[in-house]
């Protein structure tokens, strides 16, 4: 009888030990920081400053390098069209080249942006 309740006491700290040794969530594989609302407000809302937008994504990115986080796809992309809707059409440019050099995916679509900006259709 001794022996089953040593086994007991056991296998509980065996079952114990095993749930809490599960509880580390994983690491976010990028940050997006206020992101996700920057663009809802961006589209939504006509009165929203375009220099707070550019303040929000600028801090987003400094939180994301304090974090050791990469930054979300099209976050760069966001901030260089922003960057160039504001008139300061060379930031625009390296934020859009800074995405495509992240996200070799996004190329064709920086590419068109690129050509666009240059050509003044922004």
């Amino acid at each position: 009888m001794k022996a089953s309740v040593i086994k007991l006491k056991f296998l509980a700290a065996a079952v114990a030990v095993a749930a809490l040794s599960g509880c580390q969530t994983t690491r976010p594989l990028y940050h997006y920081g206020s992101y996700q609302d920057n663009v809802y407000t961006h589209f939504n809302n006509e009165d929203a400053s375009q220099v707070q937008e550019i303040a929000a994504l600028e801090k987003t990115i400094l939180e994301s390098a304090a974090k050791n986080l990469q930054v979300g796809p099209g976050l760069h992309a966001h901030l260089g069209y922003l960057y160039i809707e504001s008139g300061q059409m060379d930031k625009g440019i390296v934020y859009l080249q800074k995405e495509k050099a992240l996200y070799p995916e996004s190329t064709q679509f920086i590419d068109f942006l690129l050509k666009n900006a240059k050509a003044g259709k922004s």
